[in-house]
């Protein structure tokens, strides 16, 4: 498969392409990484150095590679933080440019917005435009359990409200929809879930929650589930991605790292030693 990835980057550290890039090589995929910022660091860290990409350059990459004759053969596109409603246009058009080449790509959205805990972390104006004009434009995406209750206006407390949460969402656009970060009142205290839904139906996968947070969990996620999205049902991507992502959490909780530690948990992209089954929600 070959994927167009158009997400920030950074030299040091695992966020963005630099967390998406690696993982789907690693599965065997052609990645056309293009960036939106080139960091030192991410921002977590309080303070980084590097540019914020003008959307025209964004666009003048996303041209060229146009410009190869490539955009038949491209399966998919992935984005995940957008800085501002310029660079969502920017994709969006990207978008437009690769299905008008081939019809059957899909566009898995990362609709990157804030977290529970810390609330929004993005600029004024970017929640609504995630809601209002890039969900909508997605076949696939992934909110975690806060951006879904944006999403739809309204708190997700147990598993019907989940559920009919996602469908709302789907209602606008997307088929299918993966929820990250899931705690709902059938959540255990020690746990923590993904669910994916499509028309086919639901299904939840629980692991253990780990004492750790890291940033660009939820780009490798996305990155992982599409990629498995693109070669299996939405039940096997959900169990794959579940488990790679859990083994790779772990290796860094046991290695006490602040980045994620995708090099030398390498191997469990491709086949986690701990694997996780879904059970089905309807």
């Amino acid at each position: 498969m070959q994927i167009l990835s158009v997400q920030s980057s950074v030299a040091y550290g695992h966020v963005g392409n630099s967390a998406a890039v690696f993982p789907l090589q690693r599965l065997g995929h052609e990645v056309w990484p293009v960036l939106t910022v080139h960091f030192s660091n991410h921002t977590g860290y309080g303070e980084w150095r590097g540019p914020l990409l003008a959307p025209s350059d964004v666009a003048d990459v996303i041209r060229g590679v146009g410009e190869r004759g490539v955009f038949p053969t491209c399966d998919a596109v992935l984005s995940g933080y957008q800085g501002a409603e310029t660079v969502g246009e920017v994709v969006l058009d990207a978008v437009a440019q690769v299905k008008a080449a081939n019809p059957a790509a899909v566009y898995c959205c990362d609709p990157v917005m804030g977290d529970v805990g810390r609330g929004f972390f993005v600029r004024p104006g970017i929640p609504e435009f995630m809601r209002d004009r890039v969900v909508p434009a997605a076949d696939v995406v992934t909110p975690n359990q806060f951006e879904l209750e944006f999403l739809v206006g309204s708190p997700v407390g147990t598993v019907p409200d989940l559920l009919a949460a996602v469908d709302a969402v789907r209602a606008t656009g997307p088929r299918r929809v993966l929820v990250t970060s899931v705690r709902t009142d059938a959540t255990p205290d020690d746990a923590i879930e993904m669910v994916a839904v499509d028309d086919e139906g639901a299904w939840s996968v629980r692991t253990p929650l780990l004492p750790l947070s890291v940033n660009g969990a939820g780009d490798l996620t996305a990155a992982l589930f599409l990629a498995h999205s693109l070669t299996d049902g939405t039940r096997v991507a959900l169990e794959r991605t579940a488990s790679s992502v859990f083994a790779v959490l772990a290796a860094t909780h046991e290695a006490g790292r602040r980045e994620i530690a995708l090099v030398p948990a390498q191997d469990e992209i491709v086949a986690p030693t701990r694997t996780f089954t879904a059970t089905a929600l309807r």
